[in-house]
């Protein structure tokens, strides 16, 4: 019953349950029960949430958002406190940092209380924000720091790593930044950063006014200014690459936990001076929020009914909102926990959230529009039928293949292919679009040699070339293939195929208004046994017995014979 309680609120929310669990159901599952004896069996509720709601990443921000969600308690108002002139925090932004990390933002929590479930829920949450939005600390870092340890201003720069010495997070001595990279080569969370910035020939690193270092970003944290239960002041940082997502996880990261503060959902600015001499208030939206001006749509209007009620839904989304003008407006404060709101739709969803997407009542569209196959997909159907029931059997092959595929197993030059090529592709077997069939269905009878003779196999699918004259660059052609395999090539069985096909085309054997065959030459084919096709006097494809070359390229014996033609002209 919980269970379901649980996972309809959810799906009120938006978001959806996946399962209820303990730490020792999920080790019992993976390694065994034996395995699983003595892990905790506290309950762990897995809920699915929207990649960009980093507001509800942790525990604060989703019971925060279900609680204003069934209205039982107030939205939040944050609020940024800027102190007095010369009594704030600042943070010096060097020249040294612009090839590396050149952004870096900030802000203090002050009188902050932790217990041992908010420090687990504060630590677990950056580790999120790390693999989420940081993009595993290649666009941002965080750095969390007891400010009582430490004495501003801050100087965030970069040096060469043998100038770095510091004692790293939860170690006993000092390193070098060097020896610190050495250190975490076979660490298994901390390796996977290394490569942010070992080959760089200076490591950014932030120190404080006495020479401290806080933070070696995006790898490791000082052991000095490492926060605990006591800790009473943070010390925010987040360095990175991308100054936008860096503000977004500073935001998350201080609303989330100012609720902890003596005086709640308070957060203390800090000032970041940048290496041209200019500052910035950081964080930038915490005061108000943003304010947006939704103009009221009708199809919402005769859906919710009026705009006090569709303002009433936005602010049970943590959308504080309100009707202005002459009531055809309405006023959104979007808070700096809500970063996923960038335009009016965004917007227009939550209220069809709040609202209920079952609760909306289906109506008969204004427009009629009546929808039908495209005329290539059709003829596409009707050929596959028409093939299968020829006695072939369809295989469906990857869209990308190796260059060796298309071209030097066929006899033939890349350059002469016209092939679309993958700049950076991950595997050799993937690093062109096809510009033919063939090599896909003799793959095919590679992997299926041991099944009786004969093998007949077709495809009806796009190959891809280059052409100048497309908006893209490349173009996609319909191409039939199928290929005939046995211990002798039956050419006449894929040109009795080709019959067959113009058959159902209602294309006549004849010159001028049909098709006719004529001799050919391809690198592909064995001499004197190609064929051209033409229909109408234009080229669609070939027909013939394949290369005995090309058949021990792709690991075969026997002989085949093989159609490709182009069907488009055909719709």
């Amino acid at each position: 019953l919980l269970f379901f309680l649980i996972a309809f609120l959810c799906f009120e929310f938006g978001l959806e349950l996946d399962e209820i669990t303990s730490e020792k159901d999920i080790i019992s599952k993976e390694k065994g029960e034996e395995k699983a004896k003595g892990a905790s069996d506290v309950v762990l509720y897995k809920i699915d949430v929207p990649a960009n709601r980093y507001d509800l990443l942790c525990l604060e921000g989703l019971v925060r958002g279900l609680q204003v969600f069934k209205e039982r308690i107030n939205l939040p108002k944050f609020e940024k406190i800027i102190p007095a002139e010369g009594e704030g925090q600042r943070l010096i932004v060097t020249e040294q940092t612009a090839q590396i990390r050149p952004h870096a933002v900030a802000a203090v929590l002050r009188n902050i209380t932790f217990t041992k479930d908010r420090y687990d829920s504060f630590i677990d949450l950056q580790e999120k924000l790390h693999q989420n939005i940081c993009r595993k600390r290649a666009l941002v870092a965080i750095g969390t720091h007891d400010l009582d340890t430490i004495t501003g201003p801050f100087t965030f720069t970069a040096k060469a790593p043998s100038e770095i010495k510091f004692k790293p997070l939860n170690q006993s001595k000092e390193y070098t930044a060097s020896q610190i990279m050495d250190l975490y080569r076979t660490d298994s969370h901390l390796r996977h950063y290394l490569h942010l910035i070992e080959n760089k020939p200076r490591y950014p690193v932030i120190y404080d006014s006495n020479g401290v270092v806080l933070s070696m970003p995006p790898i490791i944290n000082g052991d000095h200014t490492k926060i605990s239960l006591k800790t009473r002041n943070v010390f925010i940082e987040c360095t990175g690459t991308d100054i936008t997502k860096a503000k977004i996880v500073l935001d998350i990261m201080v609303t989330m936990f100012s609720e902890y503060c003596e005086k709640p959902f308070t957060v203390e600015a800090v000032e970041v001076v940048h290496p041209n001499g200019k500052t910035h208030i950081y964080p930038v939206s915490t005061a108000l929020g943003d304010l947006c001006v939704l103009r009221e749509r009708a199809s919402l209007t005769q859906t919710l009914e009026t705009p006090s009620s569709l303002a009433k839904l936005l602010t049970r989304m943590c959308l504080k909102s309100h009707v202005t003008g002459n009531g055809n407006h309405l006023e959104i404060e979007i808070p700096p926990t809500r970063a996923d709101i960038i335009h009016a739709c965004d917007i227009v969803e939550d209220a069809a959230i709040a609202y209920g997407y079952n609760n909306i009542q289906m109506v008969i569209p204004k427009t009629y529009t009546i929808a039908n196959q495209l005329p290539l997909n059709k003829l596409t159907e009707l050929l596959r039928l028409d093939l299968a029931a020829a006695g072939f059997t369809e295989a469906l092959t990857f869209a990308l293949c190796s260059q060796e595929d298309i071209a030097d197993k066929l006899g033939t030059d890349i350059s002469a292919t016209n092939a679309v090529i993958i700049a950076n592709p991950k595997t050799a077997e993937f690093q062109v679009a096809r510009t033919t069939l063939l090599p896909g269905l003799l793959k095919t009878i590679a992997a299926n040699r041991k099944m009786p003779l004969p093998l007949k196999l077709f495809e009806i699918s796009d190959i891809v070339v280059k052409d100048p004259n497309a908006d893209v660059g490349a173009k996609n052609y319909r191409h039939l293939c199928a290929i005939y395999y046995n211990k002798s090539p039956g050419f006449e069985i894929i040109h009795g195929l080709l019959d067959r096909v113009m058959q159902v085309l209602d294309v006549p054997p004849n010159e001028e208004n049909g098709y006719t065959i004529k001799a050919a030459e391809g690198t592909a084919f064995f001499p004197g046994r190609c064929a051209e096709v033409f229909v109408k006097g234009q080229s669609v494809g070939k027909l013939g017995v394949v290369h005995p070359d090309v058949i021990t390229k792709f690991e075969l014996t026997m002989p085949c014979s093989v159609l490709e033609i182009n069907i488009e002209p055909f719709v």
